[in-house]
């Protein structure tokens, strides 16, 4: 068998619609985070494979497994990622929750109602933003708000995509409870433009997620990392523009993704204030009673 990374959709960090290890992250930090993100880079390219059978995707991601835990060397991504888990002294449980997520996707096309899309986004989102986290050696009790994050960035790639994901690969991940309940079934995805009522599923959907960036916003001021907190603050702009976007705008027909200079500006805009709240936050009162 091939490696799986020589299935790769080409898609790299740079292509993602959020940020990943910028230049925000310390350079100490970056390579940790890299060899993560390729890892799951591959992984996730192997469940969205338009072309291979479900046994031989299974088969591909537990190939993935065995590499990053040891029993295989067949491929490099995974024998990377085990290297720094190693060397840094991390765990690979986020990595394998990402991987569960993954044979998810091979088995699971669609979601009954907003908590089982939560609970997917549980093994599929949240592991992500808590292995940054313990690169950085952060607290855990940071996870709560990074999870809120971490799920509202999953969904909003979920309503950019969702025509995408259903004419491709049948997998819809708009609850069917919030379809029904506009008078709605799968197919209304495969139309050229988005009724009315789809519109209208697609921004209630976007306000509940609204609801998750409302808990995350404390999360870069629970970040002792100063360039981390800023990069997290920068998503977190990002996240809560995009949430605009898909309330008014179609993602069957229009552009629902941020242009490289839209996502600098509002990105740059994110970090700029993170790191003047918390040099407030961190001034001494006696300064400002002069």
């Amino acid at each position: 068998m091939t490696t799986s990374a020589e299935l790769r959709s080409g898609k790299g960090a740079g292509d993602e619609n959020f940020p990943v290890a910028s230049v925000l992250v310390a350079p100490k930090h970056r390579p940790a985070v890299l060899a993560f993100y390729e890892f799951v880079r591959v992984a996730d390219d192997i469940a969205d494979h338009a072309q291979l059978a479900p046994a031989e995707k299974l088969a591909r991601l537990d190939s993935m497994e065995a590499s990053l835990l040891g029993t295989s060397d067949a491929e490099p991504e995974g024998v990377r990622l085990r290297d720094v888990l190693r060397d840094r002294g991390l765990s690979s449980v986020h990595a394998q929750h990402l991987l569960r997520a993954f044979r998810q996707d091979v088995t699971k096309l669609r979601y009954d109602d907003w908590d089982d899309l939560i609970e997917y986004c549980r093994y599929s989102a949240m592991p992500v933003g808590r292995y940054v986290l313990d690169v950085h050696g952060e607290s855990q009790s940071t996870w709560p708000a990074n999870d809120a994050l971490c799920a509202a960035l999953q969904i909003i790639n979920h309503l950019q995509d969702c025509a995408k994901d259903f004419r491709a690969l049948d997998r819809v991940y708009i609850p069917l409870d919030a379809l029904a309940a506009n008078g709605l079934t799968v197919e209304a995805l495969a139309a050229p433009r988005a009724t009315l009522a789809l519109m209208r599923c697609i921004s209630d959907l976007a306000t509940r997620t609204g609801a998750l960036l409302a808990q995350s916003r404390p999360f870069a001021l629970q970040i002792k990392d100063r360039r981390l907190a800023m990069e997290v603050a920068a998503i977190q702009s990002l996240a809560e523009r995009l949430v605009g976007v898909l309330k008014t705008h179609d993602p069957l027909s229009e552009p629902v993704h941020l242009s490289k200079p839209q996502m600098l500006l509002t990105g740059l805009s994110g970090a700029i204030g993170a790191a003047s709240r918390r040099l407030f936050s961190r001034a001494p009162s006696s300064a400002f009673a002069r």
